[in-house]
């Protein structure tokens, strides 16, 4: 009641140990069946006063068939003496009045998700006493077109007269004529419905005289007027409902195993994450994440240090919510099966359903996605990008000297040769996944997706359903093929010819990989720079071997380009104007670095161009990398003088700057003259990024810092062996072996775009596959090897 954090019962302890801080509110939802009538049903519902928290219900057990109550006391440690709540009479009036703020204040999540919680459509009023007209006027489940202009899309349906018209234009030339808008101000009629959007759910209705969307309760019988059924609609453009189009259906019935009866896995390791609205991609990443161990290791193993010695607020810090999400999915505290009494009761009523509640991702999304456009919002995302974004995170807050992400870590060997000159550049960049592209030209099936092509377009001009669609078979070995093959460079800079050049790349492995990341490069975009998907299938390896893409670096008979930088085109080159003016390395603008890494350029060189032009966007740090891309250190770490070695070394289990920063002698002075050990103040200020007076709360706030000597020790040679490392740079970290793999993870996509649709992710653990589709984990029968989008292979022995 200090803090106002919150902790599970196996963590209260601990914190009270850690702060000395004594008054915990526990707040407790105790969920029952209902009494049941005497025909059998629940008796009928009724307001439930006992409810006064505002917190999530669960899904599966939201019916008629349960009810809820809420419990909420006063617990005093080390004592545990609990004090029922509310109290006016024991209470003083401070502590009845914080309790009574905290029992009613909103969930912290309505704030988190405005799109989901706030954005409540109002109810039209127009909606209860709507005038129909008595015309006779039936509206045909498809063919639609407006009643004043050609238009066959951005339609809407009148709900007063039955009038089809086109909605109105937008700035991208996009839209319709505006004749639906034209209709109301000529007859008054205020609802209107878009066609395509009607499903047993709701649809998208808009009132004219409001002038803006509205929810109309009575909508099943408004649209029954015109002989629209709204249980039997299916939400598409033009009426082209989508079990019409019946490969986008089946993708997603394979890749989800449907139809095939899934036992459900239960225990540590088998425990599914809580879809928060398109947080699928999210959930998809970490748990092939996780069942890697270097980061089980890492965050999990390290568990008690890591919560012991995180900041004053949790919330706040990466590693402790990547521990608290590791140990959530890992423990198998939260994935237990079913007890046999209610496996009984469960065949007894006929409705066995194993339930698999999952865990909530919630406060580790709002934390990775922090300052992020892209993934603080709930619209769906790439799991790819996602997972180079939590890489970044990992890499800028590693504990210690341990850095999980090392495992992906490989050199990327480019050969430039100068179509002139025939001269060759060889350079090295840092990478963390293999992009494979689609040989699209290599299919297989090739006379048969021609005539799907053809069935198609004829299908489509005279508005019959589409025809099942035909998959496009690609050979592995074709995509490989394409990935070593050479790329025209028409823009390098060959400082033999003193000017920007043409030239041939290939690009080889520098270094092996521990974990090998493979992305099957699915989408692009269209003529019409629509984003698109391209439905393949590809027979993807259980044992991959890669060794021949090993670099052999300069050739006998092969001559070297000049090392000549480029004439600098910046007026003031951002590196040199920044020396002086540096700042934060934490402080980097994160969202410009994800911009400029999903162009393609490495990440690290990312960092450095946003770094050096001092965060003024990505479109300043894209000049800077056209400048420099060229020079050997390019895709190396961020290191700048003053910052004590790599910039992007992150934070270590304390909370802030990395362990090889040493905080300014003269701050730690201060405090060693107040009676404090020196190395009580050094962490105490690399907790607190060298802030005085935080340092000094943080000391007080742990008092067993000096009981724990060993991992102090351990971090004090940890920042000796970076100090040491820093005066002898060693290179890019990478964990070179063999080339040979083994798949043990894929991530599946579906849907038309990543910017739509559903990810599931299927792993191999035990000698079996295991497929994970949100909180439900269940025994695979049949996984789809062959339609996946991110592949996770380890290294084998040769």
């Amino acid at each position: 009641m200090n803090t106002f954090l919150a902790f599970g019962r196996e963590h209260v302890e601990r914190h009270f140990r850690k702060t000395g801080q004594s008054v915990y509110m526990h707040l407790k939802r105790h969920v029952r069946e209902k009494v049941r009538g005497a025909s059998g049903g629940a008796l009928p519902k009724r307001r439930n006063s006992k409810i006064f928290l505002d917190l999530d219900t669960d899904d599966d057990l939201n019916s008629d068939d349960y009810e809820y109550e809420d419990e909420a006391k006063l617990v005093i440690f080390p004592d545990h003496y609990e004090i029922a709540l509310p109290n006016i009479e024991e209470l003083p009036a401070l502590v009845t009045i914080a309790c009574d703020a905290v029992l009613s204040s909103k969930s912290p999540y309505r704030k988190q998700d405005p799109d989901t919680w706030e954005n409540e459509l109002p109810v039209s009023k127009y909606a209860n006493n709507l005038t129909q007209l008595d015309n006779g006027v039936r509206i045909p489940p498809s063919g639609w077109k407006c009643a004043r202009c050609d238009l066959r899309e951005n339609l809407w349906l009148n709900l007063t007269d039955g009038s089809v018209l086109c909605g109105k234009w937008f700035f991208d030339s996009s839209g319709g004529n505006g004749h639906a808008l034209e209709h109301y101000r000529d007859m008054g009629y205020p609802l209107a419905v878009k066609l395509g959007t009607i499903t047993p759910d709701g649809a998208d209705v808009y009132s004219f005289q409001e002038e803006e969307p509205v929810l109309d309760p009575h909508l099943a019988k408004h649209l029954a007027h015109f002989g629209i059924d709204m249980l039997h609609m299916h939400g598409t453009e033009n009426g082209l409902r989508d079990n019409d189009i019946k490969p986008r259906v089946s993708e997603w019935e394979v890749i989800q195993e449907t139809g095939t009866k899934l036992k459900p896995m239960y225990g540590p390791g088998y425990t599914g994450l809580k879809n928060l609205g398109n947080s699928c991609y999210l959930s998809s990443v970490m748990q092939a994440i996780f069942s890697i161990p270097e980061f089980q290791r890492a965050y999990v193993g390290n568990l008690p240090r890591i919560f012991d010695y995180s900041p004053l607020d949790p919330t706040q810090d990466f590693n402790t919510q990547m521990t608290k999400l590791g140990h959530g999915l890992l423990s198998g505290q939260y994935s237990k099966p079913p007890v046999k009494s209610e496996l009984i009761e469960q065949v007894m009523k006929e409705e066995h359903k194993p339930q698999q509640n999952g865990i909530s991702p919630r406060m580790f999304k709002a934390f990775v996605s922090k300052s992020h456009p892209e993934f603080s919002s709930n619209r769906q995302q790439d799991a790819q990008e996602f997972f180079l974004h939590l890489v970044n995170l990992v890499e800028r807050n590693r504990i210690g000297s341990e850095n999980p992400s090392d495992v992906f870590r490989f050199l990327v060997e480019e050969r430039i040769q100068c179509c002139q000159t025939r001269k060759v550049r060889y350079t090295e960049r840092v990478d963390y996944l293999m992009q494979l592209p689609v040989a699209m030209e290599a299919a297989t099936n090739k006379d048969e997706l021609i005539a799907y092509e053809l069935t198609r377009r004829e299908a489509e001009a005279n508005r019959r359903p589409l025809p099942e669609l035909v998959r496009a078979k690609i050979p592995f070995s074709a995509c490989l093929q394409a990935f070593s093959e050479p790329e025209n460079v028409d823009d390098f800079w060959s400082s033999a010819l003193q000017a920007k050049s043409a030239g041939v790349k290939t690009s080889r492995f520098a270094s092996f990989p521990e974990y090998l990341v493979v992305q099957i490069k699915k989408f692009t975009f269209g003529l019409d720079w629509v984003p698109k998907k391209f439905d393949v299938s590809i027979d993807m390896p259980d044992l991959l071997d890669i060794n021949h893409l090993r670099a052999r670096g300069l050739q006998p008979g092969e001559e070297e380009l000049p090392d000549i930088s480029p004439p600098i085109v910046i007026p003031d080159d951002s590196k040199d104007r920044l020396m002086n003016q540096l700042i934060d390395p934490s402080d980097i603008d994160e969202s410009s670095v994800m911009q400029l890494a999903e162009m393609g350029f490495p990440l690290e060189a990312c960092r450095k161009a946003v770094y050096f032009t001092g965060n003024m966007g990505a479109e300043v740090a894209f000049n800077w990398i056209i400048v420099h891309m060229e020079e050997p250190d390019f895709a190396e770490p961020l290191t700048m003088p003053g910052y004590g070695g790599a910039a992007s070394a992150g934070a270590s289990v304390f909370g802030a700057t990395g362990l090889d920063n040493q905080p300014p002698e003269e701050i730690v002075a201060i405090i060693t003259s107040m009676g404090f050990h020196r190395n009580q103040a050094i962490q105490a200020l690399r907790a607190t990024n060298n802030n005085l007076e935080r340092a000094l709360d943080w000391i007080f706030s742990h008092p067993e810092f000096e009981e724990d000597s060993d991992f102090v020790i351990e971090m004090e040679n940890n920042a000796n062996a970076n100090m040491i490392s820093e005066a002898k740079p060693e290179g890019p970290r990478v964990k070179d072996g063999s080339g040979m793999y083994e798949l043990f993870a894929f991530i599946s996509h579906m849907g038309t775009s990543t910017m739509s649709g559903h990810y599931v992710c299927h792993i191999k653990k035990e000698g079996r596959w295991v497929i994970y589709n949100d909180h439900r984990v269940c025994a695979s029968e049949r996984p789809p090897k062959d339609l996946g989008y991110m592949y996770f292979y380890h290294r084998v022995p040769r």
